[in-house]
């Protein structure tokens, strides 16, 4: 419960005031002004959504953590290979790579990349994770159309992520000089492709998932208990996208709030 509080802080803490000065931080300190009506909704958006990610992030990954507990009859890697093969899809290869929960598809190698644990542990879990990534090699090659958006999206969501923040600082910055919003809202247009981005992701995620659960019950590799255990853990983990996409959208709207009412301050 304190992490969750914490975390509730932390959008607070960096940008709960007025404009000031850059600190060491890199973040920019709070003035002595009080905080706007605006602000104070943008605020408690801010700590409402991370509240509820912070719990959604440790629900899911106590989930993992159970249902990786409880065996199954195949390895994450097997039931790769069969789900892929039962689709079609023999030359699309399967890789461990390192790490916890870094399991992905890579459409340009066609590949399916599962973490080290899910490659070679023969888990409930394992079987989830492997399954909902064939999905996506499933959804591409079938050509659905939001994995197809949310690939072409990409080159501007790197640029967005890189340079939105940046130049929304240094143009909240020079509004607060007294000068124009309009570099500000150059930056809030580009970090808003990271809020579009997280938005299309959602149906990606779920579709995949819903492949990964039809395949794995049609398949009779897994009883219903386990299933059932599956849907649970592919369950939590799409809710993580939820909540990522909540957090984009509250960011956005704060800020929003801000250069608005930056601009009204700047009319009278």
């Amino acid at each position: 419960m304190i992490s969750l509080f914490v975390s509730a802080l932390l959008p607070l803490a960096q940008y709960g005031y007025d404009y000031g000065d850059y600190g060491s931080s890199g973040f920019i300190l709070p003035s002595h002004n009080a905080l706007s009506s605006s602000s104070l909704i943008g605020l408690v958006l801010l700590a409402i959504v991370s509240l509820i990610g912070s719990f959604v992030q440790s629900r899911m990954m106590a989930s993992m953590k159970k249902f990786s507990a409880e065996p199954a009859h195949l390895t994450g890697a097997q039931v790769a290979r069969r789900m892929l093969d039962a689709h079609g899809l023999a030359d699309v290869q399967i890789t461990h790579v390192d790490g916890q929960l870094t399991d992905h598809y890579n459409p340009a190698q066609r590949t399916v990349n599962l973490s080290d644990v899910v490659y070679s542990q023969a888990t409930v879990a394992a079987i989830a994770v492997a399954a909902h990534e064939c999905g996506h090699a499933v959804q591409h090659a079938s050509a659905y159309p939001w994995l197809g958006l949310r690939s072409h999206m990409v080159p501007l969501v790197n640029i967005g992520s890189r340079l939105g923040q940046i130049v929304l600082m240094l143009g909240l910055v020079l509004a607060a000089s007294g000068g124009s919003t309009l570099v500000a809202w150059v930056g809030l247009g580009l970090f808003a492709s990271t809020t579009v981005f997280a938005l299309i992701t959602l149906p990606v995620e779920f579709d995949a998932s819903r492949r990964a659960l039809a395949w794995i019950q049609d398949s009779g590799i897994v009883s219903y208990t386990e299933h059932e255990h599956a849907k649970s853990a592919l369950r939590w983990a799409a809710m993580t996208y939820v909540s990522a996409a909540l957090s984009s959208i509250a960011m956005l709207l704060y800020y929003a709030l801000r250069l608005l009412a930056s601009s009204a301050r700047s009319r009278r």
